[in-house]
């Protein structure tokens, strides 16, 4: 059945939102792209080469190529064509107006996407672009744009991604239910909208509607590649449907199918969504199933080679390891919380801390509810450290996740850089593998025993003039996402609130 249609007006803000919205250019592409624009001798055929490893500015480039009027009923299908519409005087403008950072601050949940768009493209060049080789370029690019709607909600809001991606592939909460509680909204109705409004290629528009209003198609597809394992069997099922053998010679559907394996191997590549993929790709190519997955596999590790980067996870990774040990979904990417009504539980610390008269009597209480706040955020391990009168001493008055003599922990404040910096005024440091190694040397030898990890958050609290306390966290040493540590600084908001809530009302 077609999905309900969405909200209007929500739709229309959304659009508003993200139509025009400038998608960041990572700094390291900048200036070689640039030089490779002012480069007489390099072709059109070149820079389309180099902007393969820049996604967004590829986009930026294809959605201005396809603005012009002239461009209306013959929209470019490849960014050779739009190369070749704008001319590399125009290209080089685009690049100085797009806002431009290092790959590394760009938002985690946008570099992800980036990943599973270029895997995409190297799934859909390697399975199909061969056999059709006439239309190697279409294949090529629209792989690659195909997810351009989720760039730029991951630009806008890369929260809300996270969190989608946290409660359906790591919670197996309901898509359609998470979405709607998220946008408002179904999310492939406004990925639809969007690529009509940028005039992406057809193939892409016609694969947001097959899984959006029209799956019939679709689902008698899957069941003859689940039913039939052999590629004979699978072509007389086919050769009694006229039909449906059709629509599977359809050019466009390669799209659709490098994209979804794509995206299923991000979050498993032995889960069920992945296995559902690979036999329609099956059926599609008329290949075995086992042929298919060694072939597969063998794109990824391709893929990986040339796009990997260190913050992200690669699905090819996992190949080296049995397929359960590790998931986008769930450990590479941001983590599902203990419970879920952990959110709910957050909200209402944080409330409780922020209320005014403040509820707290004593210090006592503060503590417990500050605790149970930066438990509820995602985070396994903690100290919250008080100063004495004199400023000269650290002194742990609550921890969590941790053994009983974490309570006698004492740091005197001289003896370390680190601790002396965080208590000139209020701070928040966070460190992964590559800044401990620059701030190992200074951080306390006895907070290191405690929290022994090389991925920890620190955060020093103040109360008018003064700074008071001093929180430590971690994820029992896993790594820390970006959104542990947006709810780690917000719970520290919280806190430092309390303190001076309840020290105005003892005054």
């Amino acid at each position: 059945m077609p999905n309900p249609v969405p909200n209007p007006e929500r739709l229309a803000a959304w659009l508003s939102l993200l139509e025009e919205l400038p998608l960041p250019v990572p700094q390291e592409q900048n200036q070689r792209i640039r030089h490779a624009l002012g480069d007489s001798r390099r072709s059109i055929r070149d820079i389309s080469d180099l902007l393969q490893d820049c996604p967004t500015l590829a986009l930026a480039i294809l959605r201005e190529a396809n603005r012009a009027e002239s461009a209306r009923d013959n929209p470019a299908e490849s960014l050779e064509v739009a190369l070749n519409r704008l001319g590399l005087a125009r290209v080089t403008n685009l690049l100085e107006q797009l806002p431009s950072q290092p790959e590394a601050q760009m938002p985690r949940a946008l570099s992800q996407l980036l990943l599973i768009s270029r895997h995409a493209m190297q799934q859909a060049s390697g399975l199909f672009a061969n056999r059709l080789a006439r239309l190697w370029q279409e294949i090529h690019w629209g792989s690659l744009f195909a997810l351009a709607p989720l760039w730029a909600l991951a630009t806008a809001r890369p929260e809300l991604l996270e969190t989608w991606q946290r409660q359906v592939f790591a919670q197996g909460r309901s898509s359609a239910e998470v979405e709607q509680e998220l946008l408002g909204m179904r999310l492939l109705p406004l990925c639809r909208a969007l690529a009509e409004r940028w005039r992406l290629p057809d193939w892409i528009g016609q694969g947001f509607t097959l899984l959006s209003d029209d799956r019939r198609l679709l689902v008698r597809a899957l069941h003859v590649a689940h039913t039939e394992s052999e590629p004979l069997g699978q072509q007389q099922r086919l050769d009694a449907d006229p039909e449906l053998a059709r629509w599977l010679t359809r050019p466009a559907n390669t799209i659709l199918l490098a994209n979804s394996l794509a995206m299923a191997a991000h979050q498993s590549w032995n889960g069920p969504h992945m296995l559902r993929w690979q036999r329609l790709t099956g059926l599609y190519l008329q290949m075995p199933l086992d042929e298919l997955q060694q072939q597969i596999h063998g794109l990824a590790a391709q893929s990986a080679r040339r796009h990997s980067r260190p913050r992200l996870w690669h699905p090819a990774q996992a190949l080296l390891w049995p397929w359960d040990t590790r998931r986008w979904g769930s450990i590479a990417a941001e983590p599902a919380p203990s419970a879920p009504d952990t959110l709910a539980q957050w909200r209402q610390h944080c409330t409780r801390l922020l209320q005014n008269p403040t509820p707290f009597g004593n210090a006592v209480q503060l503590l417990d509810t500050a605790a149970a706040a930066l438990q509820a955020c995602g985070l396994q391990r903690g100290l919250i450290l008080l100063t004495d009168r004199g400023q000269e001493w650290l002194q742990v008055r609550r921890h969590f996740g941790l053994p009983e003599q974490a309570g006698e922990l004492k740091l005197q404040i001289s003896a370390s850089p680190l601790l002396r910096r965080l208590m000139q005024q209020p701070a928040q440091l966070r460190l992964g593998p590559a800044s401990m190694a620059e701030f190992s040397a200074v951080l306390p030898g006895a907070l290191k025993t405690q929290l022994p990890s090389e991925h920890l958050l620190l955060r020093s609290l103040g109360n008018g003039n003064r700074v008071v306390m001093l929180l430590a966290a971690d994820r029992n040493g896993q790594p820390l996402g970006d959104l542990h540590a947006q709810a780690f600084g917000r719970t520290a908001q919280c806190i430092e609130q309390a303190i001076r809530q309840m020290s105005r009302s003892a005054s």
